[in-house]
């Protein structure tokens, strides 16, 4: 789907246009192939570039074709109660901006609804705006999954096995997170240098925020991905630890019954034994396996054996 927008600094609310006019908005979402190959003939855009924007697969990365800026990153998106991260490409010519993603991003729905004041015709605001969003949406998710991951460590004793698996989750979408935001900041980072868009002097205040808040996401993912694996290793520690106990107080309950089985066992036999003939044979050797055991017992409990 492809729809036109445009928005000038006068305007209040931006419009939805028939045909394509200089400082305009090219949004595209859910592409198809004759889709692409109008983009590429009408606008003179680069066929592969576009077709790369929705490739699951695709990296974070930053081209430059015949004038126009193709800046591609990855945006936080969940899918079927999974988080995920989608390719997002943004391209910035030189009377229009271009944004092609292969799925509806809830972000976009805020320039839409005239949530944020922004212009068309201020492409490469408009491109920095977009990126400020996608942290955004970074910074909901991380919120979200740091919150869950200390609410687990509350109760570390008690992690279960279902617990587990979503830190390996967790440790899995941070970790592609990461993948995503460090191109990103690169590619801010040569915006901000001039190397590829001309900045004014608002415009350069607002990337640097941007840059800054993209490398608090970083930091903030690593931060998480160090507890997650400490907790882990806490946790293995700490199962370690209680089945050592368990072993350990088996071993000592089978030394312990071991010498009582033995007087029985021999008792068992089919040949003459002391208190053979007495009536109080039973109570006697009954009496014998609990002294032994009784002193059994508290020599391990003496050594904190138990």
């Amino acid at each position: 789907m492809i729809t036109i927008y445009q928005k000038t600094l006068k305007d209040r609310e931006m419009k939805e246009i028939p045909d394509f006019k200089v400082g305009s908005w090219i949004y595209v979402e859910e592409p198809t192939e004759q889709e692409f190959d109008a983009l590429a003939e009408k606008y003179r855009l680069e066929r592969g570039h576009l077709q790369d924007a929705v490739d699951p697969n695709e990296v974070p990365r930053t081209e430059i074709e015949d004038g126009v800026i193709y800046i591609f990153t990855r945006v936080p998106y969940e899918e079927k109660d999974r988080v995920v991260t989608v390719p997002l490409l943004v391209a910035v010519g030189n009377d229009f901006l271009l944004t092609v993603s292969p799925h509806a991003l809830p972000f976009f729905d805020k320039f839409k609804a005239g949530k944020m004041r922004f212009s068309t015709t201020q492409k490469t605001k408009l491109a920095i705006q977009i990126f400020s969003e996608v942290d955004v949406m970074y910074t909901q998710f991380l919120n979200s999954m740091n919150r869950r991951i200390r609410s687990i460590s509350i109760s570390m004793d008690r992690i279960s096995n279902n617990d587990i698996v979503q830190f390996v989750t967790f440790e899995g979408v941070l970790n592609d997170f990461v993948s995503a935001l460090v191109p990103m900041g690169d590619s801010l980072n040569k915006i901000l240098k001039g190397r590829m868009i001309e900045l004014y002097e608002q415009d350069q205040d607002l990337i640097e925020d941007v840059i800054l808040s993209n490398d608090q996401l970083i930091r903030l993912c690593d931060s998480n991905i160090k507890m997650i694996v400490n907790i882990r290793s806490a946790y293995s520690t700490i199962m370690t630890n209680k089945l050592n106990k368990i072993l350990r107080i088996l071993a000592a309950l089978t030394v312990i019954l071991t010498v009582p089985m033995i007087i029985t066992g021999a008792y068992g036999m089919n040949v003459m034994l002391p208190f053979a003939d007495s009536p109080h044979a039973f109570w006697i050797v009954s009496g014998i396996m609990g002294i032994v055991t009784a002193f059994l017992l508290g020599v391990f409990i003496s050594k904190q054996w138990l």
